[in-house]
């Protein structure tokens, strides 16, 4: 792994992207100015964290159902999240379902 334009390794530097889920992913994509591969990490944690979040609000106030709804999102969060953190460590670039493509394609958009 080579060094990113912030010192790191981009291993570890793709972990910290997930790390607090989209608040570290927006530091990371705002300070990373060279890894491509940082850079898909941190737009995949916002667009990931930020949609299960937005979802999982959306379903709680559904009566009844909405809670165990909820939970099953926050258990998927949880799992995506562990994910990310493992293979971004393991210096791959792993795209999440449906997250991944909507990643790549907004740093597209962006390009930054």
């Amino acid at each position: 792994m080579s060094k990113t334009s912030l010192g790191l390794e981009e291993n570890i530097e793709g972990l910290l992207c997930y790390l607090l889920g989209v608040i570290t992913g927006i530091i990371f994509l705002v300070l990373e100015k060279e890894s491509d591969f940082v850079k898909f990490h941190a737009m995949q944690s916002i667009v990931t964290f930020l949609s299960l979040f937005i979802l999982s609000m959306v379903v709680a106030v559904i009566p009844f159902v909405g809670v165990l709804i909820s939970l099953l999102v926050n258990l998927i969060s949880l799992a995506f999240w562990i994910l990310g953190m493992y293979k971004a460590y393991q210096g791959e670039k792993y795209k999440f379902p449906i997250f991944g493509d909507i990643s790549e394609d907004l740093l597209k958009k962006i390009n930054i």
